[in-house]
């Protein structure tokens, strides 16, 4: 075997254009490459590829389980410094980056293996292992550390970590969106990783002003985003949903024109299973992680004084952009302001207490009269509160996994929108779930490629219910609060967003 022969084991030639059914995939060949450069096709006793993708993680990995009867793990001298290069696609989609989930090493980025394990012999002759793998980002996080000061806009400090070849020093391509302050930051010796997370938590959303951000990897490339961007267009356009997914698929048509293709088609928006991980309900812990009511207290190191700021769940919602609410419409509040004790009229929301936090402000720390946020250091405490209620809202909101025929297309962060009927409905034309159905967003994605077919397991989440539930309507308060009964706006647009692509 030369050094750049590729074993390749002779197979039927298919048509990459047509699917011939829902789970269908193009997947050539995958390659092994070893240190010192050896390629190994290993397709034919790949028993299962997996790929990870999340909003909550910085990196895509992922793991390929191998029958090895020819002692490959011995022969190409695996010991985890190897990369594994594919490309995998839905047959039919239009080839881009964003279609396709490109590690190949003529038009991609090969993964690179850190793990083997689960090591044993399956019968006489044959040996099953798992080789693990991430992407190169995931790797140079680990060996390097940002040292340095960052003044201005904090998406271009981002986008400064993410190319600076002495930190992640990547090649792909990052969507920002833009943020709407600015400050100096100093970044104390930390991975790249970290350094990025410290700035996400800072930042505010130009266009919706909603606080903190996510910053993740999927299979097509980098992300550094709001929670109000995934959900919408310039911060106020409802953003078309992706795909929409049935969970029982709708009857096809009886006619003439009612195709095998259109089964297929049909096939790939129903879900073959479905379960709810968790969902907003869990009222004790919600309020003690201060998603509801939230008191932060806010310490002025310069001037020895101190704010206090109550977040207030409902009276916050309208602000934002939530998964089934853009724009100030009926609020669709995942649970209601009603009371909840029998001697007041106090709501959920009204019990600041809930959590109370401290914070240090240090304005003209860098010569600017400004706070954390890089806003006057009396806004800390608020934005403190809001931050926190978001990210409560999306990881211990309602969360919905999905399992579905492979898209090749859809990644982590698209917005879907699932279809659920009502069982208990007695309306025989099976009306939506009020709550269940509706936007959600995709927060992880696993990849799951066999021999036979390509399955996707996708884990959602939402910050709202479909339908409003019904309650005391609630009026705009001297400080414009509580905004309700305000028109929608919400328009199709084909543009994208002006997201700064690098």
């Amino acid at each position: 075997m030369t050094r750049n022969t590729i074993n390749v084991i002779p197979k039927k030639q298919k048509n990459s254009e047509i699917p011939e059914f829902a789970g269908d995939y193009v997947l050539d060949k995958v390659v092994l490459i070893n240190h010192l450069g050896y390629k190994v096709d290993v397709k034919h006793i790949m028993l299962e590829l997996n790929i990870y993708e999340s909003i909550y993680k910085s990196a895509v990995t992922g793991s390929i389980v191998i029958a090895d009867e020819g002692n490959q793990i011995a022969r190409m001298s695996i010991q985890g410094l190897e990369k594994i290069a594919f490309h995998l696609k839905t047959p039919g989609v239009a080839y881009g980056r964003e279609d396709v989930i490109d590690a190949s090493e003529e038009t991609g980025e090969p993964y690179h293996i850190y793990k083997i394990s689960d090591r044993k012999q399956l019968n006489r002759g044959i040996t099953s292992y798992t080789l693990h793998f991430a992407s190169r980002e995931f790797m140079r996080n680990l060996r390097t550390k940002v040292s340095q000061a960052y003044d201005g806009k904090y998406d271009r400090a981002v986008i400064d970590i993410v190319k600076d070849e002495n930190y992640l020093d990547s090649r792909k391509r990052i969507n920002v969106e833009s943020t709407g302050n600015a400050n100096k930051i100093v970044i104390p010796n930390l991975s790249p990783f970290d350094a990025i997370d410290l700035i996400a938590k800072r930042s505010i959303s130009d266009k919706s002003k909603g606080v903190g951000y996510f910053f993740y990897e999927t299979t097509s490339g980098y992300y550094f985003r709001s929670w109000s961007n995934m959900i919408t267009n310039q911060g106020e356009f409802a953003r078309p949903a992706k795909q929409q997914f049935y969970y029982q698929p709708q009857k096809m048509s009886s006619n003439s024109k009612a195709t095998d293709q259109d089964k297929v088609e049909r096939a790939y928006e129903s879900v073959e299973s479905y379960e709810f991980v968790n969902n907003f309900h869990d009222v004790a812990a919600n309020t003690l992680l201060g998603t509801y009511g939230h008191r932060v207290i806010s310490h002025n190191l310069f001037d020895k004084s101190y704010n206090i700021e109550d977040y207030n769940y409902h009276n916050e919602f309208g602000n934002t952009p939530h998964a089934d609410t853009v724009g100030y419409t009926d609020n669709q509040f995942a649970i209601m302001d009603t009371p909840v004790d029998y001697d007041n009229l106090r709501g959920i929301s009204d019990y600041a207490e809930s959590r109370v936090s401290l914070q240090t402000t240090t304005p003209f720390l860098h010569d600017k009269e400004v706070g954390n946020y890089g806003l006057d250091a009396i806004q800390d405490s608020l934005k403190t509160g809001q931050r926190v209620s978001q990210v409560n809202q999306v990881v211990h909101g309602t969360s919905l996994k999905l399992v579905i025929k492979g898209q090749s297309y859809i990644e982590a962060g698209n917005l879907i929108e699932f279809n659920l009927t009502d069982v208990n409905s007695a309306n025989t034309d099976n009306p939506k779930d009020p709550r269940f159905s509706g936007n959600y967003i995709i927060t992880k994605i696993r990849h799951q490629v066999t021999n036979n077919q390509y399955k996707m397991i996708l884990e959602c989440a939402k910050d709202s219910v479909a339908t409003p539930y019904q309650g005391k309507e609630r009026v705009p308060d001297a400080i414009g609060n509580n905004h309700i009964n305000k028109t929608n706006r919400s328009l199709e647009i084909e543009e994208i967003d002006s997201d700064i692509g690098y």
